[in-house]
């Protein structure tokens, strides 16, 4: 793993970034081998708290925490904690249900992050304020809810693996799910 490790308001000295590399290289005992990825990490620090926030892109998931604590260390010690729940809720979840073999079949792709932004709604006309392009994952239903509830997001758009073709999940206010299909 690299780790990138920036702070806000805040000097990231040796035994802080050794801590949290010390921490967070310990999520490698759920995977096969060694973690190939690029952890970005934040360290922000305001009047009476901090806030640490990770997150991880790999092939087949994104794991993303924040943490607020008034002792950085404690809330570095409570992120991987949630990493570590969103790493074995996710290996659960895939192994309990058989890969499907179109899906093994296709290639590789980034797991869709949609991050909700916050934009300013001008009077006179709307500004677009930022532009992602993802690859679409080929995955089931299921799967994409998975993503989108650890990811905290409040919709999430892949491929469905049987069809290839792109659907969109979100969450009801009644707490079900609905499904939106591209035509």
């Amino acid at each position: 793993m690299k780790f990138n490790i920036r702070g806000d308001n805040v000097e990231v000295t040796p035994a802080i970034r050794e801590f949290i590399m010390k921490k967070v290289e310990k999520l490698e005992k759920y995977f096969d081998g060694a973690i190939s990825a690029d952890v970005q990490v934040k360290l922000k620090v305001y009047d009476k708290d901090t806030k640490v926030e990770i997150t991880i892109p790999l092939k087949s998931l994104v794991l993303r925490a924040e943490e607020q604590h008034i002792d950085m260390y404690a809330a570095i010690d409570l992120i991987v904690d949630k990493l570590e729940r969103q790493v074995r809720k996710y290996k659960t979840k895939v192994n309990r249900k058989p890969r499907q073999t179109k899906a093994s079949q296709k290639i590789d792709a980034a797991v869709m992050l949609l991050e909700p932004e916050v934009d300013t709604v001008e009077e006179e006309a709307f500004q677009v304020v930022r532009t992602k392009r993802f690859h679409l994952k080929p995955m089931d239903t299921e799967e994409a809810i998975l993503q989108m509830n650890m990811l905290g997001h409040q919709f999430f758009v892949y491929t469905e693996a049987e069809s290839l073709e792109t659907h969109i999940v979100y969450q009801r206010k009644d707490g079900k799910y609905a499904i939106i299909e591209i035509e």
